[in-house]
């Protein structure tokens, strides 16, 4: 019961963002459902998990269209609690560390807006080259878990699909920066992503806010070296000295420097590094560039637009890059972030294989309708982005609660290892039957869902509790 008023009270700090309080109550359980449901099958499951009478479906599916719910300040809000909640961020050089990346979602009805054939570039058996579904840009933001370390989601949003005037030449870098912009960060941070972002557009972007780059750069780019400078020469200083190929930094290993390898995970591990401080002209200006050959990964070329970051912590930082990755298979298997099933029935029905859903040519009416929807996915996105974010502040803040709250057995529990997303969703749902029951005449928010509930169900939960 303990856990569920620690996770209750740091809810309520997203109040705020929500112009109608029962609005909050409903996305409260909303977020509640995301943590203790079984089954990802959208807002059903939400009702099935609380156990509430099948009346209140409609009340939920209409919190998520709600206006009431103000989806870009609920992230900017989140992002400032995740920074209190989690009191241990990692900071590199003082600065904070965020992860972005991309991420493609299956999805299949005709009538749902956004949705586009998406091209995979990592393909597996159960990863196809195209699949039809919608397109996320995220930004994460990475904490110390005692000896571990999480990447907390702060926003997600959908980029790709839509087409709202024929004049908006916006790519997925300029939509990124505005995703960083939305979040609202004040403190001086690291951007850390993969090579699709090492473009001058995302440095100078970052460049502008004061914050900076660190990626992995393509083998097949080049640099220069700084000019020479020659005083009493008539004319615009030149910039850009010799040429240099990023593949050659590989050509001679005698250059190379040893160390340990700083690697998350890695231990007993000796790589290979080599540093140059370029010009780069997408940049246009001095990027520090880090060649590395690791003995089992191979070679990897890194790029910094700090050249005041050693080599050694930009390979440490950029080893944690796919901690978001993991983020995302929680976000996907655990909260079930992406189970939206909103279809909008006066939408014309798409094709197979559709791409961009161009709009300037629609009514004003079938526009409003085509932002309702994608407002509801947005919402439904960013519950689960705030249930993940609590899982993991209650798994990092209280973890021998969580054990303690656990109620079933687990072979592999490990020392200095904060427990999973999945075993703190286990343990508060071990403990809603409780919470409930004890809290419903003093807690406001238990006796909302103990109202809501349906009276053949009760007789589970008073077992259960």
């Amino acid at each position: 019961m303990t856990l569920w008023l620690h996770w209750l009270q740091a809810l309520n700090q997203l109040r705020p963002a929500f112009t109608r309080t029962r609005t909050f109550l409903w996305f409260t359980a909303a977020v509640a459902g995301f943590a203790v449901r079984t089954e990802h099958l959208g807002v059903t499951s939400i009702v099935r998990a609380l156990a509430l009478e099948g009346r209140f479906y409609k009340k939920l599916l209409d919190m998520f269209h709600s206006s009431a719910v103000q989806v870009d300040r609920l992230a900017a809000l989140w992002t400032r609690l995740a920074l209190k909640l989690f009191r241990n961020p990692v900071r590199i050089n003082g600065r904070l560390v965020l992860v972005g990346d991309g991420l493609k979602h299956a999805k299949h009805g005709k009538k749902m807006p956004a949705v586009k054939l998406l091209h995979q570039q990592s393909q597996s058996q159960t990863k196809p080259e195209y699949i039809m579904g919608h397109s996320l840009q995220a930004v994460s933001l990475l904490v110390h878990a005692a000896s571990s370390i999480f990447a907390v989601p702060l926003t997600m949003r959908i980029h790709e699909g839509l087409v709202w005037s024929n004049r908006d030449t916006r790519t997925l870098l300029d939509k990124m920066l505005a995703l960083i912009g939305l979040i609202d960060l004040k403190q001086a941070f690291y951007f850390v992503a993969d090579a699709y972002y090492a473009n001058g557009k995302m440095i100078r972007g970052l460049l502008r806010q004061g914050q900076h780059l660190l990626s992995r750069a393509k083998k097949n780019a080049v640099a220069y070296e700084a000019a020479p400078k020659t005083p009493n020469k008539r004319g615009r200083p030149t910039k850009y000295g010799n040429k240099v190929k990023l593949a050659s930094l590989f050509s001679d290993p005698a250059l190379f420097t040893q160390a340990p390898s700083p690697v998350y995970g890695e231990k007993d591990t000796v790589l290979k590094y080599l540093v140059q401080d370029l010009m780069w002209k997408p940049a246009g200006c001095l990027v520090r560039f880090v060649a590395v050959i690791h003995p089992s990964r191979g070679k990897i070329l890194l790029l910094c637009t700090d050249i005041s970051l050693s080599a050694l912590d930009i390979i440490q930082v950029y080893g944690w890059r796919f901690k978001i990755e993991l983020s995302f298979k929680q976000a996907v298997h655990t909260v079930g972030s992406f189970a939206y099933h909103f279809w909008m029935k006066s939408m014309t029905p798409l094709k197979r294989r559709n791409g961009n859903q161009h709009l300037h040519r629609k009514t004003e009416e079938y526009r409003k309708r085509i932002q309702r929807k994608i407002h509801a996915y947005h919402v439904f996105i960013q519950a689960g982005v705030v249930a993940q974010g609590l899982l993991q502040y209650l798994s990092v803040a209280f973890p021998q609660l969580v054990w303690d709250s656990f109620g079933s057995w687990l072979r592999t529990i490990r020392p200095g290892v904060p427990p999973s997303e999945l075993v703190v969703a286990t343990a508060l749902r071990q403990k809603l039957p409780q919470f409930l029951l004890g809290n419903a005449q003093s807690n406001f928010f238990a006796k909302f869902i103990a109202k809501r509930q349906d009276p053949d169900q009760m007789t589970l939960f008073r077992l259960a509790a």
